[in-house]
């Protein structure tokens, strides 16, 4: 692995951390503390940590946070597939630490966050499937490449990400992201439905990519 490719990828671990900790966080401290965020104040913070993470490691790994995004600019060839696999791994175990932490800083909550169905599985897997089709497409139309940077994309996907949030969280926990499931499904031993929220992100963000190159 070269070093550009382990700093980088190290930048996806720590934004992945801060993704998973501050969202999943405030879900948390939410069920903790009899309501004191609510559903808006939640999809807030996942809106805006994203967007500071973007800021902050934008230019570095393009702040993906998010194996479905990695893997579809793969799928655009605009990433090396070494590189994906990488960013996959850093963002899959930024998720899990962040989780562990959360689980002894809150040991009383009942929940970490995991994303579950409220409906039926085919309602479930539909909603992630075109939350994280939007959540992609905004992506790849103000990225550079495969990074995404500047003031621009980081409110575009900062907004995405809290508009998917307010209108999928009641739904399907609006996950559009596979490491953000998986590290509170494996810290809270919570694992029936994970399949879902693998499996129909990744779909939805690869199928946005074709979309894109035909309007393009």
């Amino acid at each position: 692995m070269s070093e550009s490719v382990k700093k980088s990828s190290f930048a996806e671990f720590v934004g992945t951390f801060l993704l998973v900790f501050f969202g999943t966080g405030a879900i948390i401290v939410n069920n903790v503390y009899n309501g004191v965020i609510g559903h808006l104040g939640i999809s807030i913070a996942f809106g805006l940590v994203v967007l500071a993470v973007i800021y902050a490691i934008g230019e570095i790994s393009g702040a993906h946070l998010n194996p479905a995004v990695s893997l579809s600019f793969y799928a655009a060839k605009t990433m090396p597939l070494n590189k994906t696999l990488w960013y996959i791994v850093a963002q899959i175990l930024g998720a899990l630490v962040a989780s562990v932490v959360l689980r002894l800083l809150f040991p009383e909550a009942i929940t970490l966050g995991e994303t579950l169905p409220t409906g039926s599985i085919l309602q479930t897997f539909i909603m992630e499937f075109i939350l994280s089709f939007a959540l992609m497409f905004v992506i790849i139309n103000v990225a550079t490449g495969s990074k995404e940077q500047g003031v621009v994309a980081g409110l575009a996907i900062g907004m995405t990400v809290l508009i998917c949030a307010l209108i999928g969280g009641p739904i399907s926990g609006a996950s559009m992201n596979p490491a953000r499931s998986i590290g509170p499904a494996f810290v809270a031993f919570e694992l029936h439905h994970l399949w879902i929220y693998i499996v129909s992100p990744i779909l939805g963000a690869i199928s946005s990519v074709y979309v894109w190159k035909f309007i393009k």
